[in-house]
């Protein structure tokens, strides 16, 4: 969502999200047109161009041009069922949506992309705003905190009761949020605190006998010494 990005560009927010396949995009060293020259009549044109010859072109276009050195092998965490590995690209590109109707282009974002191996076309497109300088690595690794996102929301929900609320209020339901969100900032900063722990396991001790104690069968020893 273009609107979503821009917004959150000017609240001062770096992001990274998830785009489609058919994201327009300007290929990486180009850009539209500059406004037509102005003929002296009517009002100076102000909005920038495309032409046939130059427009943009969809993510996966983009994709597939790249070339084999582009791409790299990238492990960003270990899973439940080994590390996670797979092969991305990054070019630094400007989206193209609807750009024909502004006054300048917009600035270069990176373009993520995820193409496992074996696969038959890209999985996988992301834009960010992180620095020009972030490395493939920190890209993906940061790209890829998605599952801990949603793991935060489940235990929001879950835990914590976010998913309690009954209301019908906006200004109620933001109460409720906002005492769910710093009670589970609590949380996460005590268990900050604390080291994981493995599990206690305490040895059975064998229970001591009574005294006295005498197995079934067994002769009395007193009856024996009178005997």
């Amino acid at each position: 969502d273009t609107a979503f990005r821009t917004a959150l560009t000017s609240l001062g927010l770096r992001y990274s999200v998830g785009v489609q396949s058919s994201t327009s995009l300007w290929a990486p060293g180009t850009a539209p047109l500059p406004p037509k020259p102005w003929s002296g009549r009517g009002r100076p044109p102000t909005r920038v161009r495309r032409s046939p010859e130059q427009k943009p072109l969809s993510a996966e276009k983009l994709a597939r041009s790249l070339p084999e050195t582009a791409w790299q092998r990238v492990t960003w965490r270990a899973g439940t069922n080994g590390v996670l590995t797979s092969r991305f690209a990054a070019v630094r590109a400007r989206p193209g949506h609807r750009d024909e109707l502004r006054h300048e282009p917009r600035p270069e974002e990176w373009v993520l992309i995820e193409w496992p191996e074996g696969e038959d076309a890209p999985t996988k497109y992301w834009l960010s705003t992180l620095p020009p300088e972030t490395p493939l690595a920190e890209l993906v690794s940061r790209t890829k905190l998605r599952w801990r996102i949603e793991r935060d929301y489940q235990e929001l929900k879950q835990e914590i009761g976010l998913g309690h609320y009954e209301g019908r209020s906006w200004r109620g339901f933001h109460h409720h949020a906002s005492l769910c969100i710093a009670a589970y900032g609590f949380l996460v900063s005590e268990r900050g605190r604390f080291p994981p722990s493995e599990p206690e396991i305490t040895e059975r001790q064998a229970l001591a006998l009574p005294l006295g104690y005498r197995p079934r069968g067994a002769t009395d020893p007193a009856r024996a010494t009178r005997a």
